[in-house]
């Protein structure tokens, strides 16, 4: 197997849902060396990453039975190994300080200041091991007047603004305020913290200096949107709910056809032309208030519903092969069904299948990152809860009787 890009990086991972967990596992893709710390068993705690048990779905096994593993943990930790240790026992404590003295980042996503109790801290971590890059994610950051709220992803979306231009405008029937289907502000601030480590390792190993990297839900929220962001403070006028329509581009929406519903994505005037061209209806790119982007999005009003009437004319299938011939952007609504069986889905490689210990096929969605020289590589499965807690202890020199005695009181699982 061709070495990836960080193989020699070793992560020290004590996050934990979705964030941290996104951006562990994508270092794992890119070649890291990645140890999954989680929360042993207890008498009133099953152990573990809290989304092992966040289904149905679970994985089943090969005779088509539920196992304990859910769906949600599997596509978030692939490329890890499992140890289980209790960080709230000092001897828990003494043993993350000696594992990331030799660990090049530590990624831990607890709320402020719980870390700090535990003397785990970027503190007291940086002046023990100046050389580790340490990655705090939390809801609202390491300083500020939130900083002690847990922060969750739906609530993220709410507070950071995102609800409030997703969803159906308000004067339409089922208007008012929606999430994105999928943790969006989790995934982003995962991926923002890949590239943030990143960035912290390049400037250690150019001068020896590990730093702390401060990564908060709420910013990313507010950096992620964008183009919107920067519509409210060029005009200070918050946009509202635009429902599938763009706030800045028209038709860049979703339109009704004959058999269903489709995208239509008009980027440019140019092709606004040829989609009129297509459509049978000429004049409209020639009408001053139509022919200029500005133009169509202050009569929004008036075009769309002209453009809608065209639309209902046709078929999905019709439409995007007489569009998609003359360069106008446009696309299908599929479900996931339809996703995975799409074949250009399937010769880019979007899923991978690994043999995971409950099941000898698993199917989850592959890294979308693609690297000529150093490509990203699936080594080891999702693993079950404390699967290497003693293969990895012994590679950072525990005895067997230090792991005996650790096990016996209860600090390791």
């Amino acid at each position: 197997m061709t070495p990836g890009a960080l193989q020699g990086v070793r992560v020290l991972d004590l996050s934990r849902v979705l964030a941290g967990p996104w951006c562990t596992q994508t270092l794992a893709d890119l070649g890291a060396e990645v140890i999954k710390v989680e929360r042993p068993r207890g008498p009133t705690h099953p152990g573990g990453d809290d989304t092992r048990g966040w289904g149905p779905p679970f994985l089943k096994d090969d005779a088509g039975h539920d196992t304990a593993e859910a769906a949600y943990f599997l596509g978030a930790n692939r490329n890890k190994r499992s140890v289980t240790i209790d960080i709230s026992r000092p001897e828990g404590q003494a043993l993350i300080r000696r594992m990331a003295a030799r660990c090049d980042v530590l990624v831990e996503n607890y709320k402020v200041g719980d870390m700090a109790r535990y003397g785990l801290d970027s503190a007291a971590l940086l002046k023990a091991c100046p050389r580790l890059v340490y990655c705090s994610i939390t809801g609202f950051g390491q300083t500020g007047p939130y900083r002690e709220r847990a922060g969750y992803d739906y609530a993220i979306q709410g507070a950071g603004g995102l609800m409030s231009v997703t969803g159906e405008r308000d004067d339409l029937a089922g208007g008012g305020p929606q999430k994105v289907g999928v943790a969006v502000a989790d995934l982003f601030t995962g991926m923002y913290a890949t590239v943030a480590i990143l960035a912290a390792l390049r400037h250690r190993d150019a001068t020896g200096e590990g730093q702390a990297v401060d990564m908060a839900l709420l910013d990313t929220q507010v950096a992620m949107l964008a183009n919107l962001g920067a519509n409210y403070l060029v005009t200070r006028q918050a946009p509202r709910r635009a429902g599938n329509a763009h706030q800045n581009i028209v038709p860049y929406q979703v339109f009704e056809v004959a058999d269903g519903h489709m995208i239509l994505a008009v980027g440019n005037d140019s092709q606004f032309a040829k989609f009129c061209a297509v459509a049978g209806c000429p004049e409209l790119a020639r009408d001053e208030r139509f022919a200029r982007n500005a133009e169509r999005v202050r009569h929004r009003e008036t075009l769309v519903p002209l453009l809608a009437q065209r639309m209902r004319q046709r078929s999905r299938g019709q439409w995007l092969a007489a569009l998609e011939a003359v360069g106008v952007p446009c696309g299908p609504i599929n479900d996931l069904a339809d996703v995975f069986a799409d074949p250009q889905v399937r010769e880019r490689g979007m899923t991978v299948t690994m043999q995971h210990p409950l099941n000898p096929a698993l199917e989850l969605v592959a890294s979308p990152i693609k690297l000529s020289a150093t490509p990203v590589s699936v080594r080891r499965p999702p693993p079950l809860l404390g699967q290497h807690t003693e293969e990895v202890l012994r590679e950072f020199d525990l005895s067997a009787q230090e792991i005996g005695h650790l096990r016996e009181r209860g600090v390791i699982g």
